[in-house]
């Protein structure tokens, strides 16, 4: 479920925003020129969404890597505290 709201939903998004995009012929005068103005308005918009989707799950992930990587580094200052050398180290080294 995760992996589409991930990959899924962003890559749909786009490609209805595309699909917009090219029937409207690309034209953006005003929003009330016209349906090709509203149509490719509407496809530009579904692709700032899908980026902004695909955005929000990049930057959770980051997140959650940082909050990993501190925990590892907390457990090494333990065994550090505890032992004298890191765990890393050789041994009388």
């Amino acid at each position: 479920m995760l992996f589409v709201v991930r990959y899924g939903l962003p890559l749909l998004l786009t490609a209805a925003g595309v699909v917009l995009i090219v029937l409207g012929h690309g034209h953006y005068t005003s929003l009330l020129a016209g349906r090709r103005s509203l149509e490719s308005g509407l496809g530009v918009a579904l692709l700032i969404i899908a980026l902004s989707i695909w955005l929000l799950g990049w930057m959770m992930r980051m997140s959650a890597d940082s909050t990993h990587e501190r925990q590892q580094e907390e457990s090494a200052r333990d065994e550090f505290t505890r032992t004298g050398q890191w765990s890393d180290d050789e041994p009388g080294g």
